[in-house]
């Protein structure tokens, strides 16, 4: 229970942030990229420029909480969103909120 506490925390710390979410989309939108894809998409579709290592920081934080896993093909990393952690997410806010409706 205390470990899917801390990893339910963990994931819920690393959606809060809109560019770890905007990483997210990207992904979910095209799974399997590399580092450099994710810069190009999130600097094309957005007003703000993204550095490459706060892309890379990013995606620690997101790979640590279990929302994204990276493996490594040749010299390049390739990330690719597990959405059992968001799924999970999802399940808790989902049972939460019906019992907000209920009352």
């Amino acid at each position: 229970m205390v470990t899917y506490l801390r990893d339910m925390s963990d994931a819920f710390r690393a959606i809060a942030d809109p560019t770890r979410r905007a990483l997210i989309e990207a992904l979910h939108e095209r799974n399997d990229q590399s580092l450099f894809e994710l810069c190009t998409r999130l600097m094309s579709g957005r007003a703000t420029v993204v550095t490459r290592q706060a892309v890379s920081k990013h995606v620690a934080v997101l790979e640590e909480a279990g929302v994204v896993s990276v493996r490594k093909i040749g010299r390049t990393n390739i990330h690719h969103l597990d959405t059992a952690r968001l799924t999970e997410v999802a399940a808790w806010l989902a049972t939460h909120i019906d019992d907000q409706e209920q009352e």
